[in-house]
This record gives structure tokens, sequence and C-alpha cells, in this order.
């Protein structure tokens, strides 16, 4: 265990790694969490059981690991022997120059702990936030698939998800259940602040004191405030600890998602609800930056290439904000008012994300377009909600991300359709009011023309899968 008297609250884990512990298997890459050279794992209490998830510790902020185990690549060879991860990888030649190595190990790790019988997809999955600089992923594959075959010690770093004889985590349970603060945290280092409140009263309170600070959420995005922007943030009030904020659920009407909710968890619930947006949310980043960063994040940020915002504002849904103890609901599609300006007030901050059950004769989809099929940003994030009245529309939302200063819905392209027949003559019209919708701009993922032709098409994919002309699986799975 390490105890830390005083510490800059905005130091990476990746930082303290090499610098303090002496810990340079987990390297630097890129600091912002795209190459996955910088993977690690946390372990937290879980229900009964323990939770593994890989995340990225060039961009997560020291602080936030209070109360938690981190497992790094040394970590593996604590019980005197290669872990199973780590033979598989030695024995299928998966480490080329070795950079990137311990990344991928950490990031098979997750699936070992978390997976035991993994399909294909589900292996490029958990390696999709981690990339090979020698392209020398076939053996790292074979690595994947080889790992559960060796023998286990009784070490529970060694034991693989499927192993109900052996427990040992009671342990880990145990010791991290000792560590848990009966109050929030506060550090004061160098003129800086961090504050990591309980529950909501606390952290209404602390905004309202502190209007000016900087609320801290999985960090994929403010920990590049820092790593490459080089800012000075004096006040962080972390959301990672709010019980409440941690909380989801379903109501009779709604998926009631806290704020601080892991975009992995509430990626979970609202596909079980949405089978439609699973293409859109396994495309979503990388596992690391989905165990770190949360629902309500993403939200607040307000990226016009957001891609879970499109799909959210067709579905209905609606947040409901906080400041003091006042609260006031208000729909998603009418948060965003410019390039990253949000009907949002001093000290306020989004409690839950309410989105509604979907309506079993509507059609809910989102089709994502970038440059990699894995881990990249999207130059065009469409979604749809249809509802038919035999041929005829009664219903059709669409929203986008990507097209304009904000991710909006496309009210002219949904007005050309309802009323009208589900017809490809219908869908021309739509495409081509869409060109009024939006006027893109081009920067270095696409064009504007190239915006426009993609959101136009991916309309068209929607058509043609609704009608059943194609089968959607193709584009959600096949390379």
């Amino acid at each position: 265990m390490h105890e830390l008297d005083s510490v800059d609250p905005t130091r990476t884990v990746l930082q303290f790694l090499r610098e303090e512990l002496g810990r340079t298997g987990t390297k630097e890459g890129c600091a912002e969490g795209d190459c996955g050279a910088c993977t690690v794992n946390l372990v937290e209490v879980d229900g009964d059981g323990l939770a593994v998830r890989p995340v990225n510790s060039s961009i997560q902020f020291l602080p936030t690991l209070d109360g938690k185990e981190l497992i790094t690549f040394e970590s593996l060879g604590d019980a005197g022997t290669l872990h199973p991860v780590q033979m598989a990888m030695a024995e299928h030649h998966g480490s080329h120059c070795g950079f990137c190595t311990p990344g991928f190990v950490m990031s098979l790790f997750a699936l070992y702990k978390s997976n035991p019988k993994p399909s294909r997809r589900d292996i490029d999955d958990a390696l999709a936030g981690n990339l090979c600089r020698c392209t020398g992923y076939r053996p790292i594959i074979a690595a994947a698939e080889a790992m559960y075959d060796h023998d286990v010690s009784t070490d529970w770093l060694c034991q693989p998800a499927a192993d109900k004889e052996y427990n040992p985590a009671a342990d880990r349970i145990a010791a991290l259940r000792d560590l848990e603060r009966s109050a929030g945290l506060r550090i004061e280092s160098a003129g800086k602040r961090f504050f990591s409140p309980q529950t909501c009263d606390e952290l209404a309170a602390l905004l309202a004191s502190n209007p000016e600070a900087t609320l801290l959420a999985g960090g994929t995005d403010i920990g590049l405030w820092v790593t490459k922007q080089q800012r000075e943030l004096d006040t962080v009030i972390y959301t990672g600890r709010v019980a409440e904020l941690r909380e989801m659920r379903a109501s009779e009407t709604h998926l009631e998602i806290g704020a601080a909710v892991s975009l992995a968890d509430a990626m979970t619930i609202i596909v079980e609800h949405y089978p439609g947006f699973g293409e859109m949310f396994q495309r979503f980043a990388s596992p690391p930056i989905r165990s770190a960063g949360t629902l309500g994040g993403n939200v607040a940020n307000g990226s016009p290439i957001g891609d879970s915002m499109p799909a959210l504002m067709v579905a209905g849904t609606s947040l409901v904000l906080r400041r003091g103890k006042s609260r006031r609901e208000i729909p998603l599609d009418a948060f965003y008012l410019d390039y990253q300006v949000k009907d949002l007030r001093d000290a306020e901050f989004i409690e839950t994300i309410r989105v509604p059950l979907p309506n079993s004769a509507a059609i809910l989809q989102s089709h994502k377009w970038s440059k990699r099929f894995d881990q990249d940003i999207s130059a065009v994030c469409n979604a749809y909600c249809l509802v038919l009245d035999g041929d005829n529309v009664l219903q059709f939302r669409m929203a986008c991300g990507g097209m304009a200063a904000t991710v909006k819905r496309a009210s002219l392209c949904e007005a050309a359709v309802v009323g009208e027949p589900w017809t490809e003559a219908t869908i021309n019209s739509a495409c081509a009011a869409l060109a009024h919708d939006f006027e893109p701009l081009s920067d270095m993922r696409a064009s504007a023309d190239y915006r426009m032709r993609a959101a136009q098409n991916l309309l068209r994919r929607f058509f043609h899968e609704t009608r059943g002309d194609v089968d959607s699986t193709v584009y959600s799975y096949g390379r």
C-alpha cells in the first residue's frame, strides 16, 4: 500500500509509476489515451466481487486512485513466475520491439479476468486501444486465444475469470473495503486543491463555494488539458466517488443513469434496451477510455464529434441538472447552444441522464463513419428513430455529430420524411433537405463535401437496412 501525504492533484499515474516507483514497464507513447502503451488496470470492489478495468495511466490523475488497487505490468511477476498472459505472449512471439508489449499484456489481463471464453470479436475489442508499431497483431491475437490453456497458481492474479473453486479475491475485497473513506478526500499541494466528495449534497456545496473549479469525471478529456495543453488546474472537484452519480437503474419509463457511471457500464444497459446502438457503442473509443470515461462527462463536454449524443438525442433523452438544492430537467437536444456553449449555469452540474425506454414500434440505429473501424474519432455520426404506420412514416428523428458546431437534430430532413411513404424517393428528398440542415467544415478528418456525402449515404444505408435489402451485421462486424 502507498500512502501519500502531499501530491500535485494533476500529477498523472504514469509519472508516479515511472519517476517514483521505478515501474518503467508502463510507457508513454502519445500521452492522450490513443496508443495504449500506458495501459494499467484498476481493481475495485463491485458488489460481492471485484471489477478489473484497464485505464490509460498517462491521462489518469493520481488522486483518483484513492482506495483502489493498481495493477501494472510488473505486478504480474509478483507470484514468482510468468503470468499466463505473459507465457502465451512469449510462446507465440507476441513481443516485437517491446515498447507497446506491456500495454498489450495489461489489456489481455483485463480480458483474462473478465471473460473466460472470448470470441475473436471480443479479443479485437479488448485490444482496440493498443497500437502495435511493428504491425504484429497476428501473434498477439494468437496469444490471447492461448492464454487460458496454461496451468495457473493459487495467486488471484493468475486465476482466469472461469475459475470458481479457488477465490483468493476475498482477501482483496476485504483489504479494499478497509481503505474506504467515511468522508470526502481533500488534498492541497503547491497552491492546488483536489476535492473528492462522496454525496451529491457535498458536490453541490463544493461547486457553490468554488464555481471556478474544474469538474473532473473520467479525465479522458481533461487529462489532455494537462498533458498536451500544459494547463494549470488550480481547483479540481472529482465526481468519481459521489455515490448517487454512480448509480443506474431502469424504472417503468426510463433508464436513470448517474452522470459518473462509466461509459462501459452505461453502454451495457443502453444497448440492452437499444440494440440498434450496438455498433456505435462497440466502436466508441477503446476499453481503457470506456472504463475511465463517464457518460455524463461525454455529454457535458459537448464535443461536436461526441458519439453518444446523436443516439441519446433521437431516443428522447433529457438531463437532470442540479445547482445547490434545486434541480431542473431539460431535453438533451436543447442543451447545446453553440460550440462548447451549453445551457449550464454557474455551479450547476449534470446529475442524471434520463433515457426513455424504447417504443416497441420504433426502429433506432446509429452509424459511425471514421477512417479506422476501431479506436477512431468520427468524421460523421448519425442516429435515427423511425416509427412506421404501415408503409408511411409516423415519426422520424435524426441527429448528426461532426456536421456542425454542436451535435444537433436534422430538422429539415425530419420534416421531409414525416407523413411520407418510406420509399427511396422519400429518402432522396430527405438527403436533399439534409444539405440545408448543415454546413459542415473541412478539417483533418474530412472535407465538408465528404462529410455531407457520408451523412447522406449513412441515411440511405439506414433505409436499406430497415427494408431488409442489406444485412446490418456486414457493416457492424465485418472487416
